[in-house]
């Protein structure tokens, strides 16, 4: 798949390595695995020569001799004597970077974790050597959210406070999605949009093997999803289990619970059949895969939560792929997919309403924006938006089809929102509706 939006990024990233040029700068480049981390600097840097390393699960003396052979490629000359520490390639190219402009990216930075985490205490001890002199622009990307806010924003953590920027790369946004598909199939429905951001989210890694595969209508995307030897079905393992390390079962049972329709800590309790908060607040603070929800203006922390994947991808394959992990073992692909099918429609609403929040925000519509529900359940407004500073007030009702909207109807559950948040009434109310005709 060809190369699509990041001109933000990269326009800050290009930023960045002018800065350095004076001023040696440490970027930390964060994301969830798949986004597109490594392309996005590729993009950035493609008019330079700049050393790359990546830091895979090997022997420091293995990568060091992998560094070392890189470095001297991009250099143009030999870094002398045998290298077996990384703070040794490393402050040479330190001292390089005194003498002359360079970009050096370490990739998967968190990983040096598992080879030497000496290494971090050496790198801050060559930065604060170095970077006063040096024209380095360095650069370390990482995709284990846990590991990368331990190294960086632990008080304790020799490298915390030494990095001057930090850019968290998202999935594409909803214009970039459109473009995406445009450009793959300019005929498009937006049954097809919908069904791409339900399966991807966003994320470029699944956006580029649905694309490249001309899986670019639904129902091709559920066929190559579910087809014999899809990449697919290990990918949550694939991502998760580096994550979660041994605990990792427990958290597939709850991000399964929660993905059937669990929501509540209660709920997932019984499933789990073991209490869970501690989990609970690792998934939402610690990986990023979880939000805590509760209804907008709610002041009490602790009131009306409930817990939804905060990850369309996630969200789908624990919804089918590890739910249904056993027809996969009997290849049994076809009643797969047919289940994906029965149940779309349903399953699809919840990323219906997450891509109107996403195309609000993108629009500047509201400066809050959240759903709202009453204790008992008998009253929920898909969205609520709040625009402090022309003093509106937007009740938004979301369903796929436009014809069980009922505008009548979210007014008397506006009234409900009322009896709560009386302090509102002051503002100037709208009602709203979308459905997939809005798209």
């Amino acid at each position: 798949m060809k190369f699509f939006g990041r001109d933000s990024e990269i326009k800050e990233l290009r930023k960045i390595r002018e800065v350095s040029r004076e001023a040696a700068r440490f970027t930390v480049l964060t994301g969830r695995r798949r986004v597109g981390k490594t392309e996005l600097v590729k993009q950035a840097y493609a008019d330079e020569s700049y050393i790359y390393f990546y830091v895979s699960r090997k022997t420091q003396v293995n990568l060091c001799a992998e560094f070392k052979e890189i470095a001297e490629k991009v250099l143009g000359r030999a870094v002398p004597g045998r290298i077996e520490r990384f703070s040794e390639i490393f402050r040479f190219i330190c001292e390089e970077a005194c003498a002359r402009p360079l970009t050096l990216v370490i990739d998967e930075f968190q990983d040096f974790m598992k080879v030497d985490e000496s290494i971090f205490s050496e790198i801050s001890r060559d930065w604060d050597a170095f970077h006063s002199r040096a024209k380095l622009n360095l650069v370390v990307s990482g995709s284990i959210n846990r590991l990368m806010s331990q190294i960086f924003e632990d008080r304790e953590a020799p490298l915390y406070g030494r990095n001057t920027g930090r850019i968290k790369l998202a999935p594409f946004s909803v214009p970039v999605m459109k473009e995406i598909l445009t450009f793959h199939n300019p005929s498009y429905t937006n049954e097809d949009l919908l069904a791409l951001w339900t399966f991807t989210g966003g994320v470029a890694r699944y956006v580029a093997l649905l694309m490249d595969a001309r899986a670019v209508t639904k129902e091709g995307m559920i066929a190559e999803i579910v087809r014999p030897n899809s990449a697919f079905f290990d990918e949550g393992k694939v991502v998760l289990i580096e994550e979660f390390g041994k605990d990792y079962a427990t958290y597939f049972t709850i991000l399964s619970a929660i993905a059937a329709g669990k929501t509540s800590r209660d709920r997932i309790e019984t499933a789990c059949g073991s209490e869970v908060s501690g989990y609970l607040t690792k998934l939402e603070r610690h990986y990023a895969l979880i939000a805590k929800k509760q209804p907008i203006f709610e002041a009490n922390e602790r009131k009306n939560c409930l817990y939804r994947i905060d990850d369309c991808f996630f969200r789908f394959w624990f919804r089918f792929i590890f739910k249904y992990g056993y027809l996969l073992e009997v290849e049994m692909f076809d009643e797969l997919k047919g289940l994906v099918e029965r149940d779309y429609d349903v399953f699809s609403g919840q990323a219906l309403e997450d891509y109107f929040r996403q195309k609000s925000i993108g629009e500047h519509r509201y400066s809050r924006l959240g759903g709202w529900w009453d204790r008992k359940g008998e009253n929920e407004i898909d969205c609520v938006g709040e625009n402090e500073f022309n003093d509106t007030l937007e009740f938004v009702e979301i369903k796929r089809d436009a014809d069980r909207i009922k505008l009548d109807v979210l007014r008397v559950k506006a009234e409900a929102f009322f009896e709560k948040n009386p302090e509102k009434r002051s503002r100037t109310v709208s009602y709203r509706s979308f459905s997939i005709k809005d798209m």
